[in-house]
């Protein structure tokens, strides 16, 4: 279905849209990440891959937003991370520039299969530290520029930049808000890299508005929930959370609905 098939009166396809929307918001409030490859996995079956992108970029990027000001340790993690953000943002126009020279499924795919790796590799306990500050600069810029070359050919800004940050030994709540502010400049270094395609049309510019409602809900129950248990339960529930995501993405990506 294409954004001129989309009918916003459709009790359906609006009932719909809030579902996904809340489930996405619950996933990203409790683990930090996981809103796009959600919302996108469900919705491209329901109306088409180009209306579900439209549809997501409000709800995903003011989120971002709330995620990346919450928390009050925003001037710690730029502190430890900045060489880090600022590569990762900039790095966006080499991954735009090249991206017609890779095929975008099969690194996505590729990038849902270290998500799922990576997964696993926690859930087993066995974790990459960085934690000597000497480290942190030059790992966190090299770790940056393949983080936003990256996003810039696929769309995802999760690999490598998310197991940079939990490498750093950062408590649950800098960690979700590192990943806020990385995701933040990201969008908007694909956003300038990309000067922005033509997908939001008024209808879905209003749709994808309304959609922020049931995202800030999921959301807010999902950090309440991640507020209310120990550091050890949420790193279990987000490295399970990587492993089903980065299957989610990877099967996805090469067999889309």
């Amino acid at each position: 279905m294409t954004s001129s098939h989309l009918d916003p009166l459709d009790p359906a396809i609006v009932t719909m849209i809030v579902l996904t929307f809340f489930v996405g918001g619950l996933v990203k409030g409790l683990t930090g990440l996981g809103l796009p490859p959600v919302v996108l996995g469900i919705l491209t079956a329901a109306i088409g891959i180009q209306p579900a992108k439209a549809l997501i970029l409000v709800p995903t990027f003011l989120t971002n937003v709330v995620q990346a000001s919450s928390g009050g340790h925003g001037r710690k993690v730029v502190r430890i991370t900045w060489p880090f953000l600022l590569a990762a943002t900039v790095f966006t126009a080499s991954g735009a520039f090249t991206l017609s020279y890779f095929r975008a499924d099969v690194m996505s795919a590729l990038l849902g299969l270290g998500l799922a790796v990576y997964g696993v590799l926690g859930l087993f306990r066995f974790r990459v530290n960085i934690r000597h500050r000497r480290w942190h600069h030059p790992v966190g810029f090299l770790s940056g520029a393949a983080n936003g070359f990256l996003t810039g050919m696929t769309g995802s800004s999760a690999v490598p930049g998310v197991f940079y940050l939990q490498s750093l030994g950062l408590s649950r709540d800098e960690l979700v808000q590192g990943m806020g502010i990385l995701f933040t400049l990201s969008t908007v270094g694909l956003t300038w890299s990309l000067q922005a395609q033509d997908l939001l049309g008024a209808q879905l510019a209003v749709m994808s508005a309304v959609s922020l409602v049931p995202a800030f809900l999921g959301m807010s129950i999902g950090n309440r929930i991640r507020k209310g248990i120990s550091e050890e339960k949420f790193r279990k529930v987000l490295f399970i959370a990587l492993l089903v995501l980065g299957l989610y993405v990877a099967v996805q990506s090469l067999h889309p609905w």
